[in-house]
């Protein structure tokens, strides 16, 4: 039902107390390349696609964005004759959450306006199948309709598309409010950032949050824990970054305890201050919508019970792409990917929110990166702080952890960040193997649900012969690594969280394939002993047969001696994206660029390291499997004592910093 109200006196009307929990936005700085993120032009009825492969997908011309349409932060402008839609990722509201885990039952749409247009208000369902509700050629003022949340059980959104038939239009404002019964009050929240060595995003960071005036009643502190060597303190712009947020601020240094370590020092201090309904945490390199974090905090106060409300994540480089729209981790395999049926890296400026069926379906997960994720302090002080665990795993396990409480988690459609991708470079063969593969098996330990940790022994000790064959021997050195201190027992978490990472380093750097050159020239040009067999380079194996042939042929190369030639010069430079084992395992050197292309690494075959890693991994692999049992109870028993707040503290003591 809709109905039109005076701008002048809707204060006056008698009705339950209300709350805005959602209200349309513009970019903040006006970026072009953000803007299919809030307004989409095309015409109302988009084709919906159903199919998950988006490489089949027809190309649809899409019509050019006009970035007159924007005109301040919360409204819009419409030449005569022209319509745009707000069915877009930041600016549709995503009913079937707000159906699924708060106690709201309806909603309000409130679209202020200072000149006659239409207003055309669609919702949809979990299949995207679209439906106008509401048909308003509406007057100057403030039109409103009034919106059930029952249809939206199993997905959904709701949105509206305004048309300028008889002249210019400016949309003042649109707010979506729902009733505020007496049992949900306005949170607060404490943010909480951890960075390292990147001052130059943190302080912009700081001064998009103080800057914004819709958070000024939201955000009790703010907490810059800095374990770097470049100060944010120091940075160009601090000082006035600081001087938005005032008091609120507060800088916290201490040792590099990574990610776990300054995020937990967060959650600790936001504890300690006990004035916060929530932490919310967020990365350093990373550009927030503020908005977004209004929307989380409103979310949260009115869910059913405490819960967790995570942002996604957008590329800061292709500022239109979705990482990723939920996260589960797969119980048997015990690894973490996206929520079947949906995809990742999508593009909303060649595919609209309303043009693509699987974003229509709510999307249930199993946790939210800490690139922004709202926590209540009520759920930190039950189930303890981040594990100790310096990076990787710490947010998944986190959410699994409140999960086995009974506190969901929740990826807010609406609220996200733009950070730093992870496409250009490989984590899985530096520093952070070790914590890749210590972390995992850890995060099982806790919570896999079946005996012996399903198949994720199996895929470890496979992971292993495929770097080994791949000739990535500094990653296999720290994986075996990961795996003695894990069954050393949980007691090295905390004692060694500070110290971890310059023996890792060390380490790594006694590999060859560890040692990057920036310099072009540094390696002898590669030339190849013998030609290619029949003049072909290796293919990836296609089929299960012809993968295992691959995998002998190429292990079986691994125990021959090194042809001389090849110790002295490379047989080949492989790109990044061919470093692979069906590619590597059949030379005996390479020089094999870096992820991220600004370097590259002269990969050496050993036969006797081959043979030591292997053995050597076959071993652990075989005690973490017959250990299984006990190291399961003895993590699970530890687990409450190495996440609490008092072991935490006591690394925060030994890990402290002098200021100067």
């Amino acid at each position: 039902m809709s109905t039109l109200v005076e701008a002048v006196g809707h204060d006056a009307r008698t009705e339950e107390s209300r709350r805005v929990v959602h209200r349309l936005v513009m970019p903040v700085e006006g970026d072009l390349d953000v803007l299919p993120l809030y307004v989409d032009f095309d015409p109302a009825h988009g084709q919906v696609y159903e199919g998950d492969d988006m490489s089949e997908r027809p190309f649809v011309p899409r019509r050019d964005l006009d970035p007159n349409v924007m005109a301040g932060r919360y409204g819009a402008h419409l030449a005569e004759g022209t319509s745009v839609s707000f069915g877009t990722y930041f600016n549709a509201f995503p009913a079937s959450y707000w159906r699924r885990w708060t106690v709201a039952t309806s909603v309000r749409l409130s679209v202020t306006l200072d000149a006659p247009a239409t207003i055309s208000v669609y919702k949809s369902n979990a299949r995207g199948i679209q439906q106008r509700v509401e048909l308003l050629d509406a007057e100057a003022g403030t039109a409103e309709f009034d919106l059930t949340l029952a249809p939206f059980g199993d997905g959904g959104w709701y949105w509206f598309d305004l048309f300028a038939k008889s002249g210019d239009v400016d949309l003042v404002s649109a707010e979506w409010s729902v009733a505020q019964p007496d049992s949900v009050t306005q949170g607060t929240a404490s943010i909480g950032i951890t960075t390292f060595n990147r001052p130059d995003y943190c302080v912009a960071q700081l001064d998009r949050l103080g800057s914004d005036p819709s958070l000024s009643e939201l955000i009790d502190r703010v907490y810059v824990v800095d374990q770097g060597t470049q100060l944010v303190q120091e940075e160009s712009g601090y000082t006035e970054a600081a001087e938005t947020l005032g008091d609120r601020l507060q800088v916290v240094r201490q040792g590099n305890l990574g990610g776990s370590g300054g995020f937990a020092r967060s959650m600790f201090e936001t504890l300690q201050a006990n004035e916060s309904t929530y932490v919310l945490l967020l990365d350093d390199d990373i550009v927030s919508e503020p908005e977004g974090i209004a929307r989380a905090i409103a979310f949260a106060d009115f869910a059913r019970k405490p819960t967790l409300v995570g942002g996604h994540m957008f590329s800061i480089y292709e500022k239109s792409v979705l990482h990723t729209y939920g996260e589960k981790v797969n119980p048997y395999r015990f690894f973490w990917g996206p929520v079947s049926g949906t995809d990742e890296a999508h593009n909303f400026a060649n595919f609209s929110l309303r043009s693509t069926s699987w974003l229509h379906r709510r999307v249930d997960v199993d946790f939210n990166g800490w690139w922004m994720c709202l926590i209540p302090t009520s759920v930190v002080r039950e189930i303890g702080l981040s594990l100790p665990v310096f990076i990787k795993w710490d947010d998944s396990e986190f959410g699994l952890r409140a999960r086995e409480a009974g506190y969901p988690t929740v990826s807010l459609p609406g609220a996200a960040v733009w950070h730093v991708p992870w496409t250009d470079k490989d984590d899985t063969i530096d520093w952070q193997a070790y914590y890749h593969q210590r972390n995992r098996w850890l995060a099982a330990l806790l919570y896999s649900p079946y005996e012996r940790g399903g198949s994720l022994p199996r895929e470890s000790f496979q992971v292993d012969v495929k770097h080994l064959l791949s000739l990535q021997y500094s990653a296999v050195d720290l994986r075996l690594r990961a795996l003695e201190d894990l069954l050393s027992g949980p007691q090295h978490l905390h004692a060694t969280i500070g110290t971890k990472l310059p023996e890792i380093r060390r380490i790594r750097g006694e590999h060859s394939d560890a040692v990057v050159s920036k310099d072009p020239a540094a390696f002898p040009e590669p030339r190849p002993v013998r030609p290619p067999r029949r003049g072909k380079e290796p293919q990836v194996p296609k089929g299960l047969a012809k993968g295992l042939v691959s995998a002998l042929t190429g292990a079986a190369r691994q125990l021959r001696p090194v042809k001389p030639e090849a110790a002295g010069r490379p047989e080949a430079s492989v790109p990044a994206m061919d470093a692979r084992w069906w590619r590597l395992s059949h030379l005996d050197s390479a020089v094999v660029t870096s992820a991220d292309g600004t370097g590259a690494s002269w990969y050496q075959r050993d036969p006797e390291s081959f043979r030591s890693y292997l053995a050597r991994s076959a071993d652990l692999h075989r005690q973490l499997v017959t250990r299984w049992p006990e190291l399961r109870e003895l993590y699970r028993a530890e687990a409450p004592a190495f996440t609490s707040p008092d072991a935490w503290e006591k690394t925060f003591e030994r890990n402290s910093v002098e200021e100067h």
